[in-house]
């Protein structure tokens, strides 16, 4: 998932494709990646952290309980598709 500055505008499919192949080349195939999706924003909490486990409970198809910390639950309601 990445997330663009603000004021950045450029193509999602071309900055996707640009992202795999400066991992591929600058890390390795190891680090290969097969998917870059551009989002608004990532899940966090009030003071900044990233929610990743409840990303991971919803990329493995569980039904993830929004948690009480978080800054903004609408920001998990626009990933769900993307990360089902």
């Amino acid at each position: 998932l990445v997330v663009l500055k603000a004021g950045v505008d450029t193509d999602p499919a071309a900055l996707s494709a640009e992202l795999v192949a400066m991992v591929r080349d600058q890390i390795g195939a190891v680090a290969s990646l097969r998917r870059v999706d551009v989002v608004a924003d990532l899940p966090k909490t009030r003071s900044g952290k990233i929610l990743r486990r409840t990303m991971r409970g919803i990329a493995d198809g569980r039904e993830e309980p929004v948690p009480s910390t978080i800054e903004d639950p609408a920001v998990l309601d626009a990933l769900r598709p993307i990360l089902s």
